[in-house]
């Protein structure tokens, strides 16, 4: 199933430096990862790192709270992909949600898609902070709006990605899903893929492969 091929591999810790993230892009050529998945200001630093590789560069917009003006992640998402972002994740904001505001939130999305262009943009909803039913609107509005990937959380706040809520977002979205926050071994990445997770957003996905290796010897 080439599970590596799963994984955004990722370092958003605000104590990253270079030789962190120079350490997470040798380990993603090495093992074959999907991506690595960085805060926006080593984008360049990445970029030349793997300029030799098929491996993609995934950024983060109004992280982690998604509380930021529009035009702030719209301006962080064009900016992100001049400097060679693949991907953008932008966290939804939640809070416009949680009060009902969809029609904020769906131009929120609408206009940082089409400052994406063909560029991947992945929407993370913070599922731990929402009900079954608001998750079922973010999965609409994203739909709507020209997501190309409905996410489950940052991982900076409340509990990461549950089997059921995978399970909701694949049932209710035309995107692909992204599990992330709290994917540790190798069972809870191959339970979020029978879930419908298409991408894995882990900062273990080195342990996870040595579990895979372990069992296959």
């Amino acid at each position: 199933m080439n599970l590596e091929r799963y994984f955004d591999h990722t370092n958003l810790s605000p104590n990253a430096g270079k030789i962190e993230i120079k350490k997470l892009c040798d380990e993603a050529i090495e093992y074959g990862f999907f991506s690595v998945c960085i805060q926006p200001c080593y984008v360049v630093y990445a970029k030349e790192l793997l300029k030799e590789s098929d491996i993609k560069i995934a950024t983060v917009v109004g992280f982690p709270q998604g509380q930021n003006t529009r035009a702030t992640k719209v301006f962080e998402a064009m900016d992100a992909i001049k400097n060679g972002a693949d991907e953008i994740d932008m966290v939804l904001n939640f809070g416009a949600l949680k009060d009902g505001r969809y029609k904020e939130v769906y131009e929120e999305i609408s206009q940082i898609k089409e400052a994406c262009g063909k560029t991947v943009l992945k929407v993370i909803f913070e599922t731990s902070q929402l009900s079954d039913e608001q998750i079922i609107k973010a999965c609409e509005l994203s739909d709507n709006a020209g997501a190309d990937f409905v996410k489950t959380s940052t991982g900076f706040l409340g509990q990461g990605a549950t089997l059921d809520q995978v399970k909701l977002m694949h049932k209710h979205s035309r995107a692909k899903v992204k599990a992330s926050g709290g994917i540790r071994s190798l069972e809870d990445a191959l339970s979020m893929i029978e879930a419908g997770a298409s991408r894995l957003g882990s900062s273990s996905g080195i342990v996870i492969m040595q579990q895979l290796g372990h069992e296959n010897v």
